[in-house]
């Protein structure tokens, strides 16, 4: 469904995307943020899942500041892989690539922002940085309850497992605090429940989820 475009961000540093758009006009954009494993396959059919909704999808490849075309699975050998790399990537050049992708998907209209994990936290970073996202859902991200002094200018929602290994419960009772008025979501389920290709998803916990997502941007990026 999809092909790989190229963004050029705000610094002049110049990524890979993969751009999923749907079969009819797009009835808006979503930009699809990556786990630490790279814009993989499963990534790829995440993000024409949403062109299948309507939407033009893009995935920014996020790693390639650091490592350009990385594509992991999810094994202990692929995890430390994806850990390193992220630890050599910047908050501020994420989020430039992001923006280039926002700005990319904003030929359809309105922008909503999806990500999960790594992603997840971008989302809402997104949500309280950037120009031009209208909505932004947050898969367990776990940078989240870090920035609680960072407050949405867009809608956002948020979705969490409690049996989350990575993300404490204390920190989704502090980030629903910080925010009585959002959706925060919380499931019977672990880390990265929304990825069939882990041995953590849980089908009903992602299709919840996902429901809940698309009701969501169908909401606020009419």
């Amino acid at each position: 469904m999809g092909d790989m475009i190229r963004l050029t961000a705000a610094d002049g540093v110049t990524i890979d995307a993969y751009r999923a758009a749907p079969s009819g006009a797009p009835k808006a954009g979503v930009v699809v943020l990556q786990e630490i494993f790279g814009v993989n396959d499963h990534i790829r059919r995440v993000t024409d899942g949403f062109a299948a909704e309507g939407y033009l999808a893009i995935a920014p490849a996020l790693f390639d500041r650091a490592q350009p075309h990385v594509e992991l699975g999810y094994g202990p050998d692929d995890m430390k892989q994806g850990m390193e790399i992220r630890a050599r990537t910047t908050l501020d050049g994420a989020l430039a690539d992001v923006a280039a992708a926002v700005k990319a998907a904003s030929e359809a209209g309105k922008v909503g922002v999806v990500g999960y994990c790594w992603g997840g936290s971008l989302a809402f970073l997104a949500a309280t940085r950037l120009a031009g996202v209208s909505a932004a859902v947050g898969y367990y991200g776990g940078m989240i309850a870090s920035h609680l002094d960072e407050i949405p200018k867009a809608p956002t929602i948020l979705h969490f497992g409690e049996k989350d290994k990575h993300i404490s419960q204390d920190d989704v009772r502090k980030i629903q605090a910080a925010f009585p008025h959002m959706s925060v979501f919380v499931y019977p389920a672990d880390h990265g429940f929304n990825c069939d290709a882990r041995g953590s998803y849980d089908k009903p916990s992602a299709d919840l989820a996902r429901a809940r997502t698309l009701e969501f941007l169908a909401d606020k990026l009419a």
